[in-house]
């Protein structure tokens, strides 16, 4: 039998650990072949949540674990506990496949887990694990990463994706699809974190180009080019490029185009505008043209987004 370890120890939000302890702890009637055995391990009574948490283990036979599952933190700006980074990484170093929910991903970064391999978090801390890691290769678009002996999982519904991932891994697709059923969802997900980032069209700000931006966000539905904002900004296309790369980070194309597509996903969600009438309203042109785009920034087509995301579900 598998053993499945939950390190409680330290902040800890309380929807990780439950949701691992519940898909981990009840198994399905279709795995014949054996389960898992989850366990708590831990110094003593944690608080998590609104709830007390008692450990049956010490952290010290961590590495005893077949699979290490570390929920995450709730404040990735308070210390980690250094006795739970050093328990994750001698279990590591001991043969266990360790595994990450959302901020746990922070502990994985500290035990030196992280460095070279692809790793994920929330995409509201990505920018703090790579800032922290430098050497872990950070994706803020994907729901979960597998490197094989350590996988991390991005917000608290990706917890679920990867358990559901692990399963699979473990005992097949018949068994994952079936524990999947039971939690009402897909086994799969269709596209990454890229869908649930929320990153309004950026038209303000307190700096130099707060104008040009302003006044570009009001015409993203007109082909703009880059001689046409610098014309707007009295200045030369070379020069602006230089300053949209120090102000957004962006080229002033790159800029536009995400432009386009967050006022594509406010449409989607708001509006009955079919995907013709949303790509002329973006500047997109052509249908065709939208769903490329939107795709290779989203991670999911127009309509699959919609679909997720209108505000008003339909009679």
């Amino acid at each position: 039998m598998t053993t499945i370890a939950l390190p409680a120890v330290g902040n800890l939000l309380h929807f990780e650990l439950a949701v691992a302890y519940e898909i981990f702890g009840n198994p399905p009637a279709e795995a014949a072949d054996g389960w898992y055995d989850v366990r708590l391990y831990g110094p003593g009574p944690v608080r998590v949540g609104p709830f007390t948490v008692e450990p049956g283990h010490g952290l010290e036979r961590l590495p005893e674990a077949d699979t290490v599952i570390v929920p995450a933190c709730a404040d990735v700006d308070e210390p980690l506990p250094p006795e739970l980074v050093d328990a994750v990484r001698a279990a590591h170093a001991a043969g266990a496949r360790v595994a990450s929910l959302c901020t746990g991903a922070f502990v994985l970064g500290a035990a030196g887990l992280l460095d070279g391999r692809r790793a994920t978090t929330h995409w509201a801390h990505a920018a703090e694990l790579r800032a922290r890691h430098p050497r872990a290769l950070v994706d803020p678009d994907v729901l979960y990463t597998d490197n094989g002996s350590v996988l991390t999982a991005a917000g608290k519904a990706a917890a679920v994706d990867l358990c559901l991932h692990l399963i699979h891994l473990d005992h097949g697709a018949a068994v994952a699809n079936a524990v999947a059923r039971r939690l009402v969802m897909p086994l799969h997900r269709p596209g990454g974190q890229a869908q649930f980032v929320a990153t309004p069209v950026q038209t303000s700000g307190d700096h130099g180009l707060a104008r040009l931006l302003a006044w570009a966000g009001q015409r993203l539905d007109r082909p703009l080019t880059v001689t046409d904002l610098a014309r707007e900004a009295r200045t030369s296309p070379r020069h602006l490029g230089r300053q949209f790369r120090a102000v957004v980070g962006q080229t002033p194309l790159q800029w536009l185009l995400t432009q386009r597509v967050r006022r594509a996903q406010e449409l989607l969600e708001s509006t009955d505008e079919s995907v013709e009438a949303v790509a002329r309203a973006t500047g997109m042109g052509t249908a065709t043209t939208l769903r490329r785009q939107f795709k290779r920034t989203v991670g999911v087509s127009p309509s699959a987004y919609r679909r997720s995301f209108r505000a008003e579900f339909p009679a």
